[in-house]
């Protein structure tokens, strides 16, 4: 039976295609079927004000549009997270694709086919390499699972109850108990050390050899929502340690950025994502019929994650494990989902530990009224501030009321604050009158401050020219806000490329510039066109969003030529200034070592 399944799903770790470079006129032929307002509807709903379109920003929570697209420049811009970029930049952040991969999206939405040409570079055949390799070990480990050598995993799946069409589902496997089993198989098909080295499936032994990483586990392929196998889980089927062990950070496994069972859970009908602790809870869920359950990957929830729950529902059941590090894992992610808007509910499980365990003492019925009797997440948070005094105490009634006033303050709605006032009132038998005004206090409190601290914030000289992100951040803003106006210049005006005097990228004190800078005039003088669609092939996400904050700000153009000198001899001066300094301190070192000075 168990091979018999097995071939008849192979399907399900099918072949994938190659990656390629794009030629310059596909490229050109695809932004201008790709309209960028078009795109972006179907995500944001935007609203014309003036010459932009305005919606609510879908990378950040925000209450008021500053998510700014631009029909004319065919670019867009968050003025308050600050994100921006072309159509393809769009599509590869809100999908969460590769530039490849946002191209292709884009082709086919279009329905223009894609030209395929040499492969791009070195990271992008071992990109490709690496699925390939994934997807291959699958089906090793899967065929394994089917076979005489996987009786002892298939032992383990059976006390688990898991059915082997739920096996199937997930593509489940076996590593053997052995110590190159996977190497052997995979070196034969014609992967190279390296390459197995690069997936994390193979790890360096003390004396120089590769061993396989996974070895007797039950294996759970980790599948994204295309579909690629991009790492995988793992259990022990033992008591041996670790019990479970999964791929290490890859170039196609971030667990930041993925999520167990999604590629499934992504198709459900049901209304909302229950989210998961552990691989086998999201397993058992699927099995019992909560086909929407998912599974951070060995971490807490992370912004990446909740963003991409929130692209396919709007309300989320925590279901984690009912102990000290799932209610404190609870509480963190209902910190991340409710930025995102999204409506938030927390399982509060009795006499199970995990919603695997549930299933099995009390069955569907009883998880399903679980679900629909879930605690709003303020009730759930409230609940556990209470567990943690003694309200029979008077000092710790105080502490109680001090807490809890200050969770109550942070509620958006004044009608809700009220609500949970009146609440806390009564678990702590003090009048509802005095509550609301402790609630109110703390409130104005928390306003007042946080208006303090955007004002700082706004007052800062350096605000206007610094970026967001800290690692882009200028040490010289005299000479980055003339490395910015090269930029505009030559992003505005092509033609400019052509000056002799343009400095060299390194001439650039900010290292971020010089790679904006470099990109550009790399592709202007190869006689491409400029965009901050085609640029993100070659600029990461971030540097693209630095790109199109820089060209938000104004420029005068009619004196294109004049401006630009003027801010080439404003770097040059920054870098002979940055030059001489640099000389006096090594001069001052010498003195210091040949006098033996210290002060």
């Amino acid at each position: 039976m168990w091979w018999y399944v097995a071939h008849r799903h192979a399907h399900l770790f099918s072949e994938r295609r190659n990656v390629f470079v794009f030629d310059q006129r596909f490229l050109d032929e695809l932004i201008a079927r790709s309209d960028i307002v078009d795109v972006v509807s179907g995500y944001v709903a935007l609203q014309r004000k003036g010459g932009n379109l305005f919606g609510l920003c879908p990378f950040h929570n925000e209450k008021t549009p500053s998510f700014s697209v631009s029909p004319d420049k065919q670019i867009y811009h968050c003025f308050g997270c600050k994100k921006g970029g072309g159509v393809i930049n769009f599509i590869m952040e809100i999908e969460n694709l590769t530039f490849p991969e946002a191209v292709r999206f884009l082709a086919k939405r279009a329905n223009l086919p894609v030209p395929e040409e040499e492969e791009r570079s070195d990271a992008d055949k071992l990109r490709r390499r690496v699925l390939e390799l994934n997807r291959d070990a699958a089906r090793w480990y899967y065929d394994l699972l089917c076979s005489p050598e996987g009786k002892a995993v298939q032992s383990y799946l059976d006390k688990r109850q898991i059915r082997k069409s739920i096996a199937v589902r997930f593509g489940m496997g076996a590593s053997p108990d052995r110590w190159d089993g996977l190497l052997t198989a995979m070196t034969r098909k014609g992967y190279t050390k390296q390459e197995l080295l690069a997936a994390g499936l193979v790890v360096n032994g003390k004396n120089g050899r590769l061993y396989d990483k996974f070895r007797s586990r039950l294996m759970l392929p980790v599948i994204d929502t295309r579909g690629d196998v991009v790492g995988f889980g793992s259990r022990v089927i033992d008591n041996s340690e670790p019990k479970y062990m999964n791929t290490t950070e890859t170039i196609t496994y971030s667990k930041r950025r993925i999520l167990y069972g999604l590629n499934l859970a992504k198709k459900t009908k049901r209304p909302n994502i229950i989210l998961c602790e552990g691989n086998l809870d999201v397993v058992t869920l699927h099995q019992a019929g909560f086909d929407s359950a998912v599974a951070s990957l060995g971490t807490s929830l992370t912004p990446e994650q909740a963003r991409l729950i929130s692209r396919y529902k709007s309300e989320v059941i925590i279901a984690y494990d009912n102990d000290g590090a799932g209610i404190k894992a609870a509480q963190r992610a209902i910190g991340i989902l409710e930025k995102l808007d999204l409506k938030v509910k927390v399982l509060r499980m009795s006499g199970a530990k995990d919603p695997d365990e549930f299933i099995k003492l009390k069955g569907a019925d009883a998880f399903r009224n679980l679900l629909e009797g879930s605690e709003d997440q303020v009730d759930y948070r409230l609940h556990a501030v209470t567990a943690k005094y003694d309200l029979s105490a008077d000092e710790q009634k105080v502490e109680f009321l001090k807490e809890a006033t200050e969770l109550v303050a942070r509620l958006p709605g004044a009608v809700e604050r009220q609500v949970y006032a009146m609440r806390v009132a009564s678990l702590s038998g003090v009048a509802a009158d005095a509550v609301t005004a402790e609630v109110e206090r703390r409130r104005k409190r928390l306003l007042s401050g946080a208006r303090r601290a955007n004002a700082r914030e706004q007052s800062r000289p350096e605000r206007q020219t610094q970026p967001v992100e800290k690692e882009f951040r200028y040490e010289n803003p005299g000479s980055a806000v003339a490395e910015e106006g090269v930029i505009r210049l030559l992003y505005l005006e092509p033609e400019l490329a052509n000056m002799p005097e343009l400095p060299p990228p390194e001439r650039f004190s900010a290292p971020v510039l010089g790679r904006i800078y470099s990109a550009i005039l790399d592709r202007l003088r190869r006689g491409d066109s400029v965009s901050a669609a085609t640029l993100g092939d070659s600029l990461s996400g971030d540097e693209v969003s630095l790109l199109v904050s820089i060209l938000q700000k104004p420029e005068l153009l009619s004196q294109g030529e004049r401006t630009m000198r003027d801010y080439i001899n404003k770097i040059n001066n920054e870098a002979e200034l940055a030059a001489g300094s640099s000389d006096l301190r090594a001069l001052a070192n010498k003195l210091r070592e040949k006098k033996g000075y210290e002060g």
